[in-house]
């Protein structure tokens, strides 16, 4: 499955702030992080989601993963969460 169509289809929480959010609380099935967002602020994310178990795939932009989540702007990160 695309990540596209699994971010189209699933209940997500969108940008930074958020995503830590989903990822403390062990709410984020899933972690989308784009290849070129800036290191200091995904390095950090990227490290406690795995260490909570959470699958992890990288998308190649920013522009990409917006896009993908259907927002006008970039998206650093994105979770894919369970409610």
């Amino acid at each position: 499955m695309s990540y596209e169509k699994e971010l189209s289809e699933g209940e997500l929480r969108i940008g930074t702030k958020q995503t830590t959010k989903a990822v403390e609380q062990g709410k984020a099935a899933k972690l989308f992080v784009a290849k070129d967002a800036d290191p200091k602020i995904t390095v950090k994310i990227v490290n406690l989601a795995r260490k909570m178990g959470v699958e992890v795939m990288y998308v190649d932009s920013m522009k990409q993963l917006g896009k993908a989540c259907g927002i006008e702007v970039g998206a650093a990160m994105v979770a894919i969460v369970n409610e």
